[in-house]
């Protein structure tokens, strides 16, 4: 807390950024009074998956833009002990596919929250969806003959 204010934290990648993380965004921006966005580094993110397409430049850019941060910060670890200190939050806001790895944080007196992203779009299903149709765009090109070929047996 500063002052009388609730200051809420939430951190992500945000590659390719999308409806679902626009959602967590806001539902964190209704929790408190301050919010403060973490935009996790190219090298982070290299430490636990495979690297964003957005560069790291574009996506903090891209959430500074945004309706609904007060404060955007490079994230350079997933380990937020540091942080409480330092930011002084209240609440902390992860995506539900995190779920049970940030409790620690309830020790230092911050209130967790998983958002549940439930269905819909994420990051990892748009990059696996523009690969497999890349793929079959390369297939379909790999395997066009002009008419006139005529292909012996």
């Amino acid at each position: 807390m500063i002052g009388n204010k609730t200051v809420v934290y939430t951190s992500g990648t945000f590659d390719m950024l999308h409806y679902n993380h626009l959602k967590m965004i806001e539902y964190a921006r209704a929790l408190g009074d301050i919010l403060i966005v973490g935009v996790n580094t190219d090298e982070l993110v290299a430490s636990y998956k495979s690297q964003p397409i957005i560069p790291f430049e574009e996506r903090i850019a891209l959430m500074k833009a945004i309706k609904g941060p007060d404060i955007v910060i490079p994230q350079r670890s997933l380990d937020h002990t540091d942080k409480v200190d330092k930011l002084h939050f209240d609440i902390f806001v992860v995506g539900d596919d995190w779920a049970g790895k940030y409790d620690y944080l309830k020790e230092q007196g911050v209130t967790v929250v998983y958002f549940p992203y439930g269905a819909g779009v994420s990051s990892s299903n748009l990059k696996k969806k523009i690969y497999e149709n890349y793929k079959k765009l390369q297939k379909k090109v790999d395997n066009h003959l002009p008419a006139d070929i005529e292909i012996k047996k």
